[in-house]
């Protein structure tokens, strides 16, 4: 249990993009020449992808590599909403093995959610990484505020994913979620956000502030981490 953090300050976007991809390189790496492969847990969105850009440019061993969505939207492969569609993209055509949440054959979002806690039962755990954004309502993974919420912060420890209903449904994407449980990601050797914007330092700062108690779903998970994280910010 931790609410120890570290910042760490970009003057832009561009910056910290190439700061963060030599970093999750690091770790890959390490994980590989420890445990013969790295098992990482990435976020989707806008703000990552020009560090999955970066990072995908770096000569690693991507064979040993296999990266999980930190949460994904219940829609079908290739839809403009699919995280492990975007991901994927970038990071199959180097080798690495991307592995989905979201099963389409699922017939309610609880049901996704057991088989993606199912399918990543054989991963190899902890997380060597798990690198996480934040909404501007503190929402990190998917884990919102909703009927779900106590599930995926207070649910049995030895569960890595569950199926979320966001309580308000996000307007840019008003679809059920799969997203890694809370302690699936606290338990992560390596714990990372990167965000962009005052709006959500703010969140972040105030969550950090609120300790364990927060009403944020980032404040419990920085609470609730097993090391401290690094938070990446660019204007």
């Amino acid at each position: 249990m931790t609410d120890e953090v570290e910042w760490w300050d970009y003057d832009d976007a561009a910056e910290m993009a190439g700061a963060v991809a030599g970093d999750i390189a690091f770790i890959i790496e390490s994980a590989i020449d420890a445990r013969g492969g790295a098992v990482i847990a990435l976020a989707g969105g806008k703000t990552p992808m020009p560090i999955y850009e970066k990072l995908s440019q770096t000569k690693l061993d991507w064979k040993r590599v296999t990266i999980v969505p930190g949460d994904d939207r219940i829609v079908p492969l290739g839809d403009p909403l699919s995280n492990v569609t975007a991901i994927g993209k970038i990071f199959i055509p180097k080798g690495a093995r991307v592995i989905p949440l979201i099963s389409e054959a699922a017939k309610d979002y609880k049901a996704a959610g057991k088989a993606a806690d199912a399918r990543l039962g054989d991963l190899h755990w902890p997380l060597d990484l798990c690198l996480l954004g934040v909404g501007a309502d503190g929402h990190t993974a998917s884990i919102f505020p909703g009927p779900d919420y106590d599930e995926a912060v207070n649910g049995p420890k030895e569960r890595r994913a569950l199926g979320v209903m966001p309580d308000p449904l996000p307007a840019e994407a008003p679809v059920p979620r799969v997203t890694l449980s809370l302690s699936a990601i606290t338990t992560a050797r390596a714990l990372m956000l990167a965000v962009t914007g005052d709006a959500k330092r703010k969140v972040i700062e105030t969550a950090i502030k609120q300790g364990p108690a927060s009403t944020y779903p980032i404040g419990r998970v920085l609470a609730d981490a097993e090391l401290p994280a690094d938070i990446h910010w660019a204007p």
